[in-house]
Parts: structure tokens; C-alpha cells; sequence
């Protein structure tokens, strides 16, 4: 396979998983995903943020979030974001505390 084809495969699976994630799962909360797989929405969207950046392409914190989230992290929040049991709050601050 040549490099732009696998890039291109990337490309798509990483935007399946942002679709998956923002229509098909907007139920799985951050926080639930951190605790079991290390990593969430935010993480995604920061990542994105640094490989913008990386290549010289000047992207804010609340730019990267709206640009994974496709609307702004506030909204978001709003529509989607419940409040974490205690349970999973001491979980994630005993893995990421």
C-alpha cells in the first residue's frame, strides 16, 4: 500500500470514529472512556489541535474541541454531558490523579 493510501484509510477511520462517537454514542460520556480506555473526546480534539499546530496552522484549545466536536465544547456540554457518579469520579482520580 502506498503512503497516501494509508493515509487516506487513516483519515477515514479516524472520521468514522468522530462520527461514531458525536452521533451514533454521544451517550458514552468522557469520563467513562477515559476510565477505561485512557483517552476521550478531549483527547481527540487536542490531538487534533497539535498536529494542526505541528504543521503551522495556528488552532486554539476551544477551536480543536469545536473542530472534533463540530460545535463548540459549551454546546456540547449542554446537550450531552451528564454529571459522573461518584464512583467514576474516585475511578478517574485514582488512574489520572
Amino acid at each position: 500500500m502506498d503512503d497516501q493510501t494509508r493515509i487516506e484509510l487513516e483519515a477515514a477511520a479516524f472520521r468514522r470514529l468522530q462520527k461514531h462517537l458525536m452521533e451514533d454514542r454521544p451517550d458514552a460520556q468522557n469520563i467513562d472512556m477515559m476510565n477505561l480506555a485512557g483517552f476521550c473526546r478531549n483527547c481527540l480534539s487536542r490531538w487534533y489541535q497539535e498536529a494542526a499546530n505541528a504543521r503551522g496552522i495556528e488552532m486554539t484549545k476551544d477551536e480543536g474541541r469545536e473542530a472534533f466536536y463540530g460545535m463548540p465544547f459549551a454546546e456540547w456540554k449542554a446537550k450531552y454531558q451528564t454529571e459522573a457518579s461518584p464512583e467514576a469520579q474516585e475511578a478517574f482520580k485514582t488512574s489520572h490523579g
